[in-house]
C-alpha cells in the first residue's frame, strides 16, 4: 500500500472531523481562565492535547472494537478502517492506545503543573469511559447510554477542567458554558446514531436513537440543538456580549431542518458536519464574549 494511501486511510480513521467537538470545550474553559486573569498557554495547550487525544483515541477505539463484533458489516455511512478490512484490526487498536497514551500523557503533565493530584482521578474515568464506549463486554454505547457519557466528559468535565487547573477554582460560568459544548457533543453523537439507526439495530447495536426510534431522537437532536441558546440568554445577564453567539444559529436552524427532512445517509452526513462547526463557532462566539 502507498504511504500516501496509508496516511490518508488513518486519518480518515481519525474522524478528524470530530475534533471540533473536542476543543470547544476547552476554547469555553481557556475563556473563564483568560477572563480571571490567570490564563496560561501551556495548560490550555496540554488540555486541548488531552480532549483531541482521547477524541482520537475513541474514534479508532470505536473503529475497533465495532469492526471486530461485524457491527460495521451493515454500515453505510462513511468505511471504517476495520471493518472494512482497510487496515489489520492489531494496528487500529494499536492507534487507539497510542491515543490514549498520548492523552494520559498530557494529562499526568497537566496534572503534575497544575499541582491537582485529585483530577488523576477523573483522567482514569476518562480513559475508561473513552474504552467501554464500544470497547469490552457490555459497552454502554450499546445500551443507549452514549449521548449521556459524551455530554459529561465532551462538556463540563473538559471546560471546568481546563479552567480549574488555571484558576484553582471551578468558576460559576463554566458549568454553564461547559453543558452547552455537551448538548453540542451529543447531539452530533445521537445524529451519528440516527444515520446508522437500520444498521444498528440490524447488529442489536441499542443505541438511544434505536431505544426511542427516528421521531423521537429528531426531537431530542432538536432540544440538544437550541439548548445551548437558553444558556446563552442566561449568561447574558453576567457577560454584555454574550449574545453574540445567536449567530450560531445561522448554522443550528438549518442543521434542524436537514435532520427532520433528510432521507438518506448522506444528508445527516451534511448535518453532522454542520453540527461539528457550529459547535466550534458558538464556543470561539461564547469564549470571546467570556474573555473580553
Amino acid at each position: 500500500m502507498p504511504a500516501s494511501s496509508s496516511l490518508s486511510l488513518w486519518v480518515s480513521g481519525a474522524r478528524i472531523r470530530t475534533l471540533p467537538l473536542a476543543l470547544a470545550p476547552v476554547i469555553l474553559g481557556a475563556a473563564s481562565a483568560w477572563w480571571a486573569d490567570s490564563f496560561s498557554l501551556m495548560l490550555t495547550s496540554l488540555a486541548a492535547v488531552v480532549a483531541v487525544a482521547l477524541q482520537v483515541g475513541v474514534n479508532y477505539s470505536n473503529d475497533y472494537s465495532d469492526g471486530i463484533r461485524g457491527t460495521d458489516d451493515f454500515r453505510v455511512g462513511p468505511a471504517r478502517l476495520t471493518g472494512a478490512g482497510l487496515v489489520p484490526p492489531r494496528l487500529v487498536l494499536r492507534a487507539a492506545l497510542m491515543s490514549f497514551g498520548a492523552a494520559a500523557l498530557a494529562g499526568l503533565a497537566l496534572i503534575v503543573l497544575s499541582a491537582s493530584l485529585w483530577l488523576l482521578l477523573f483522567g482514569l474515568i476518562a480513559l475508561a469511559a473513552a474504552w467501554y464506549y464500544t470497547g469490552g463486554k457490555k459497552p454502554y454505547g450499546y445500551m443507549g447510554l452514549g449521548e449521556i457519557v459524551v455530554f459529561v466528559f465532551f462538556g463540563p468535565v473538559a471546560t471546568i477542567g481546563t479552567a480549574y487547573v488555571q484558576i484553582g477554582l471551578v468558576p460559576l460560568e463554566a458549568w454553564f458554558t461547559g453543558s452547552a459544548a455537551g448538548f453540542f457533543a451529543s447531539a452530533v453523537l445521537l445524529v451519528n446514531n440516527l444515520r446508522d439507526i437500520e444498521q444498528d439495530t440490524l447488529s442489536s447495536k441499542n443505541t438511544l436513537a434505536v431505544r426511542v426510534g427516528p421521531t423521537w431522537a429528531k426531537a431530542i437532536i432538536t432540544v440538544l440543538l437550541l439548548a445551548p441558546y437558553g444558556i446563552v440568554a442566561l449568561l447574558s445577564l453576567l457577560f454584555m456580549w454574550a449574545p453574540l453567539a445567536h449567530i450560531g444559529l445561522l448554522l443550528t436552524i438549518p442543521t434542524v431542518v436537514i435532520v427532520w427532512s433528510g432521507t438518506t445517509p448522506r444528508e445527516l452526513i451534511t448535518a453532522l458536519q454542520l453540527m461539528t462547526l457550529n459547535s466550534l463557532l458558538f464556543a470561539v462566539l461564547l469564549g470571546g464574549a467570556i474573555a473580553f
